[in-house]
């Protein structure tokens, strides 16, 4: 076995693959492949072949219901999945066939980079014998590389239109799909031609919402009082490629929180270094495992996020909250402050830590069946 390089226990008739190494972070890379060729899972015939790359952990959940729907329909999906935040252990919860290559990107602009070009190197040799008929992501740019490089048609999804790496993938992408409120103008300054691009009403994280039912046990798995006010926090994604700067009002508010003794704070942390940093401190509860988040956020009180995803899938189902990114706004977040779903705490107020009185909002199953659909017809139009 190649130093460095261990096998995703529990996965039989599966191996290493030596040559598939992270650039980022090679000591923590986890690699595992079927000991049949690849080209078993891409059986040609009247079969739609799909490859789909998981570079985070929302991504889980939000391609687990096109690839569930892909595969009851017979067609073949292929998984690829990055070793950033919870995306591998999420994903192996839901999926035993899913081959991990390449790790956490650098902070640094050169480093991250060189980290894309070496996953997608990586990618590129995994799938140099194989052609699938399509592949899907939300915003992989290494996937976007190989995907040119090898000729595959891409369908790329993204609903934040301040992320400069868009340049890449909406040039690359056969069909690129973003929300209704997504703004055209950006879509011109990253190249997606009108003839390419498919809209859906809402939000994206209603295709995995409106089947969501919250696990109450969550909140024991955690030693939470329900009984007192339970605020959910999330750091800002300091160090993306579109969140360069430090949030120290998020900080400001952590501090507040732990001042109120009728207040329980959990600090879902984005990193090894979030974890660190914030379980040091006193007053906060930061979970060292995975855990089931979105029960988490639909059962507390409050929810305070300084990114985009988690914040969103608390506003949709109800529970009142409030941002603080930092960086340039989506639309898609203007939006929900616009239904009265999401407060924006850097325009002024303060957040209620008091018990909420309603239960958790019902998200409409039409907002599902149309970013699923659109992603149906995206994938029909290009293979």
């Amino acid at each position: 076995m190649t130093e460095g390089v261990q096998a995703v226990e529990g996965l039989p008739g599966w191996e290493p693959v030596a040559h598939v190494l992270t650039q980022a972070r090679p000591e923590v890379l986890m690699v595992a492949a079927p000991t049949r060729r690849l080209s078993a899972l891409f059986a040609r015939g009247e079969k739609m072949q799909v490859w789909v790359d998981l570079g985070n952990s929302p991504h889980v959940a939000l391609f687990g219901e096109i690839v569930d729907d892909l595969r009851q329909q017979g067609d073949d999906v292929f998984l690829t999945a990055r070793d950033h935040a919870q995306t591998v252990g999420l994903a192996l919860e839901r999926w035993s066939d899913v081959v991990v290559v390449g790790g956490r990107s650098p902070t640094g602009l050169g480093g991250k980079a060189a980290a894309l070009g070496g996953r997608a190197r990586d990618l590129a040799r995994l799938l140099r014998n194989e052609r699938p008929d399509a592949a899907l992501s939300h915003g992989s740019y290494a996937q976007a590389l190989v995907a040119a490089r090898l000729r595959i048609p891409l369908v790329t999804m993204m609903d934040y239109e301040h992320q400069p790496a868009n340049h890449l993938s909406f040039r690359v992408a056969r069909r690129v799909i973003v929300p209704k409120v997504f703004p055209t103008s950006a879509l011109r300054r990253f190249g997606a031609k009108e003839q390419k691009v498919l809209r859906y009403a809402g939000f994206k994280e209603q295709l995995y919402l409106a089947r969501f039912r919250p696990n109450q046990e969550v909140l024991a798995e955690l030693g939470l009082d329900p009984q007192k006010v339970i605020v959910v926090m999330r750091p800002a994604p300091e160090g993306a490629l579109y969140h360069r700067m430090a949030n120290e009002y998020f900080d400001e508010l952590l501090e507040r929180v732990r001042r109120r003794s009728r207040v329980q704070a959990v600090l879902l942390a984005r990193s090894p270094a979030d974890a660190r940093r914030y379980a040091a401190l006193d007053g906060v509860i930061v979970p060292r495992r995975p855990i089931d988040a979105l029960s988490l956020v639909a059962s507390a009180d409050l929810m305070i996020g300084g990114g985009g995803t988690m914040t969103r899938e608390s506003a949709l189902l109800g529970t009142p909250t409030y941002t603080v990114f930092i960086g340039r706004p989506a639309a898609v977040d203007t939006e929900l402050m616009r239904l009265g779903l999401l407060h924006d705490l850097r325009t002024g107020g303060r957040p209620a830590f008091e018990k909420r009185s309603a239960s958790t909002r019902s998200v409409p199953e039409e907002g599902r069946r149309d970013v699923l659909d659109t992603i149906r017809k995206a994938l029909t139009e290009v293979v």
